[in-house]
């Protein structure tokens, strides 16, 4: 029974935790606003691009997003160490004006998802080698959650200046 237990709690540690909702953080983004939902599809280069940035292979032909005003927020996900992290970037001028952990799903380096480091991404934005135009300190012990964090930030960037003229 004991041996039960433990099996149950390491499987709580590892469950995935929900900091805030799509619309919650595209309501706030937008001031009340749920923003207009629309579908970017990719095309080769574009793809290509995304895929230079994450460094492995990205397997889809449309990302949605919403936009208001000539901001937009993208949602997407991105593999940490071994599960995915969800990650809500709202950009406006070319630049990232917040980033968000939706959802965590590690069982570590969910330090990621405090102000103190996410806050470094405000007002960052791309250069023309697809990088961030400013250093984003990292955290001891959640390193490919920072590297996630900072690929979705570059790629959200990066589709925010093809969508909006």
């Amino acid at each position: 029974m004991l041996g039960l237990a433990a099996c149950l709690s390491v499987f709580n540690s590892v469950a995935a935790t929900q900091y805030q909702s799509n619309e919650a953080f595209i309501s706030q983004a937008f001031n009340g606003s749920s923003g207009e939902s629309k579908v970017l599809w990719l095309d080769d280069e574009l793809k290509q691009a995304i895929e230079v940035i994450l460094a492995h292979r990205f397997n889809k032909m449309r990302l949605r997003y919403w936009l208001h005003n000539n901001a937009t927020v993208w949602i997407m996900d991105e593999i940490g160490k071994e599960s995915p992290i969800t990650v809500a970037i709202h950009v406006k001028d070319n630049q990232i004006e917040r980033t968000k952990v939706l959802i965590y799903r590690e069982s570590r380096g969910d330090e990621v998802r405090h102000d103190f480091f996410t806050d470094q991404f405000k007002s960052a934005k791309l250069d023309d080698q697809y990088q961030l135009d400013k250093h984003i300190d990292g955290i001891t012990g959640a390193t490919l959650s920072v590297r996630a964090l900072t690929k979705l930030s570059r790629i959200a960037l990066l589709l925010h200046a093809h969508v909006v003229p």
